[in-house]
């Protein structure tokens, strides 16, 4: 069962990377409602986009990728893993939460924004490092800490449903 789980936890990597390459498919500027407001303002400001579309691409990429890799998950884990009750459904989904958080971390916001180029948007590149080494530490800590909490609000919904 934990391959399962496991296997599960990288399709929801992959989901999210998909939702990433997608949206700077055009451009890093499309996707600059995940940089900090600093970096947010410089673009508008340089005419690159406008406050609305940052806001309607955020939009999208929310209710894409958010919404799809959360039913995929419950999916996954109520429909083919076959989980009942709080406890099971939680390990599953804590271990395929903690997946995907990870993999942001450390495979996008380490690794793709911060050592390649393909996320740089032109004018801003005095505002580098996008994601500062103490914001990096603070989102990891975010992520061990918060997706366990947070995994724990469909299991208990879940649990409603499938007793």
């Amino acid at each position: 069962m934990l391959w399962q789980v496991i296997l599960e936890g990288l399709a929801v990597c992959m989901i999210l990377l998909i939702c990433c390459v997608v949206g700077i498919a055009n451009g890093a500027v499309n996707c600059v409602f995940l940089y900090d407001k600093q970096v947010q303002e410089r673009a508008v400001q340089n005419g690159l986009i406008t406050p609305e579309k940052i806001k309607r691409n955020q939009t999208v990429f929310k209710i894409c990728g958010m919404t799809a890799m959360l039913l995929f998950t419950l999916i996954a884990v109520y429909g083919c893993n076959g989980a009942r009750g709080f406890a099971e459904g939680y390990r599953q989904l804590v271990v395929i939460f903690l997946m995907e958080g990870l993999f942001d971390r450390l495979f996008i916001d380490f690794f793709w924004v911060e050592h390649t180029k393909a996320w740089i948007i032109p004018g801003t590149e005095d505002l580098m490092p996008y994601i500062p080494k103490k914001q990096q530490v603070q989102r990891l800590i975010a992520t061990l800490i918060g997706y366990p909490v947070m995994a724990a609000v469909p299991a208990a919904l879940m649990s409603l449903i499938f007793k």
